[in-house]
């Protein structure tokens, strides 16, 4: 019970010593002309990488890395599509007068990568409309039923098919089998040569200039296993485009992905080969994940750890936009590598440190498909069963403070009481995800870590700002995702309010002390998709 006492005590006041303005300074840093974007791989991203290892060093937070360094090596292979990259169609016979001919245009109409990482690869295959590209046995769904498509094209949505039904894909809520990354997996499973998916806004959750401005550069995938097999294209083409496509089943792309969102559908044979090359270059890369640790109290438990985490990447140069060619970062996810450095610093300051140990963990590579946190989580520096919960923060926004709090997935773990309890000491109204179409629960490192059972979620602002009319939030956010998301202009300003970073700080704090000091080591609830998971990794 003293104990108890004396770490309530040291907690608030080191929780009212937390700063949005050390937040700021670090935000202002990370997303400077100076670090260029942070690219992985690239001078920017060793510089960010080595500025957050030194503010971990310099607050007393232990190495947690490879051979007691702060770095987790990670080794990638990055494939830069070119400009001559060529995507086409043609009907089935050849013909070129048959209406079906099209040339596509790189970035304006298409973009794509190899995933076989090599310089030179080209295709020439017939093609299949496979909907949505589900294969979900849990619900019933299958969009390949039926079908060959070993060694032919796929063109399909993402996204999934619409319901209000919590027992149907989880209802409005995304699931994985929404998620492009998913697509494409599923497509190379299925011995298809490529496999292209037809943007549209609200499948995609986001508009064309952001898949443009993601997948015109660089692409760092894991490498291939010997032996192994991928996609020679993984490509999106414009609505468009797309209504080019869909023309030639004598359809429209809204009228095939109706068609895409029925039980009744079946995969249909289109009257098209397509034809592409993709020409890349190919390099290793050799980028890191920046771990550290401050041990526990317990003699016992300190073995164990929560954990926090952001991602330190971002897009690095690229194409330039109102002559700008940096893609900054600011608010992804500067933002969160502020915070992060902040919560550690608070943590590394508390007289009684809580009961387990916490590790701060900086990852690599989020903006290519989750590679650093997914690596974290296959390669943890202590067992996954051993961390009690992930707490991720990222891509938070300078509006001030919040009346509401999204903790998306946290109602999914036996840590929710925590959660709840610290939700009602910050006055702080749990909010439903404003977007559960978007699927956000599997695009944020969180996901890596609790398709290895630990119990993980993200902290995000809500949208009920303090002070401000109705809406007001809503409209600044889609501001932001129409205008700076994945583009140049998401950059820092003197005018920006970290009064609401620094309370989401003090209160992901609070649940990771509780995490840190509760007798038992949180899971899953009954039935969720991690348990087996967290079961596996030795926890009931």
């Amino acid at each position: 019970m003293l104990f108890l006492v004396a770490m309530a005590t040291s907690l608030s006041a080191q929780m009212t010593e937390i700063s949005g303005e050390r937040i700021r300074a670090h935000v202002k840093f990370l997303s400077s002309d100076l670090l260029e974007g942070r690219g992985v791989g690239a001078r920017g991203g060793e510089l960010a990488s080595e500025y957050i290892a030194t503010q971990f060093a310099l607050i007393g937070a232990k190495p947690f890395g490879d051979n007691g360094t702060y770095f987790q090596r990670v080794s990638l292979v990055g494939v830069d599509p070119q400009a001559s990259t060529q995507l086409s169609m043609v009907g089935n016979d050849g013909a070129a007068n048959d209406g079906k001919t099209a040339e596509f245009h790189w970035l304006d109409e298409f973009v794509g990568v190899t995933l076989q990482q090599k310089p030179d690869v080209t295709f020439d295959a017939p093609a299949v409309f496979v909907g949505h590209g589900i294969a979900a046995p849990e619900y019933q769904w299958d969009d390949y039923k039926g079908v060959d498509v070993r060694g032919k094209v796929v063109v399909l949505f993402t996204g999934e098919p619409p319901s209000d039904d919590p027992k149907f894909f989880t209802g409005r809520a995304l699931t994985y089998y929404g998620r492009w990354t998913y697509k494409y997996e599923e497509a190379a499973r299925r011995g298809a040569i490529a496999a292209i998916i037809i943007h549209t806004t609200p499948t995609a959750s986001y508009g064309w200039d952001v898949v443009r401005s993601s997948w015109a550069r660089e692409d760092q995938q894991v490498q291939l296993a010997p032996g192994a097999y991928d996609l020679a294209f993984a490509g999106w083409v414009t609505k468009d485009a797309g209504e080019r496509i869909a023309a030639a089943l004598g359809k429209s792309v809204d009228e095939l992905l109706k068609s895409a969102d029925s039980r009744e559908f079946r995969a249909v044979d289109l009257p098209l080969r397509f034809r592409g090359s993709a020409p890349a270059q190919i390099r290793q890369i050799e980028t890191r994940n920046v771990v550290a640790r401050i041990e526990g109290s317990d003699p016992q438990l300190k073995s164990e750890a929560v954990l926090f985490n952001a991602h330190w990447d971002h897009l690095g140069i690229g194409d330039p936009v109102a002559g700008d060619p940096i893609y900054h970062g600011a608010v992804d996810n500067a933002t969160g590598c502020g915070m992060l450095l902040e919560i550690a610093r608070a943590w590394a300051a508390l007289p009684e440190k809580p009961r387990r140990s916490a590790i701060f963990l900086a990852v690599t590579s989020e903006e290519a498909g989750l590679l650093g946190s997914r690596y974290f989580g296959d390669h943890p520096p202590i067992p996954a069963g051993k961390i009690a919960l992930a707490i991720n923060y990222d891509g938070f926004q300078p509006w001030g403070r919040t009346g509401d709090v999204v903790l998306n997935g946290s109602e999914r773990t036996t840590a929710y009481p925590l959660v709840e309890e610290a939700a009602r000491r910050f006055n702080l109204t749990i909010a439903p995800d404003p977007r559960p179409e978007a699927g956000s629960y599997y695009r944020s490192d969180h996901f890596s870590f609790a398709r290895v059972g630990i119990p993980a979620f993200s902290i995000e602002e809500g949208r009920n700002l303090l002070g401000k009319p109705a809406g007001t939030g809503e409209k600044l956010f889609m501001d932001y995702n129409d205008h700076r998301y994945h583009q140049p202009a998401d950059k820092y300003a003197d005018d920006w309010d970290f009064s609401g970073m620094e309370e989401l700080c003090r209160f992901g704090m609070l649940i990771g002390v509780n995490a840190a000091n509760t007798p038992k080591l949180p899971t899953w609830r009954a039935g969720d998709e991690f348990l087996p998971a967290r079961e596996k990794a030795g926890v009931k």
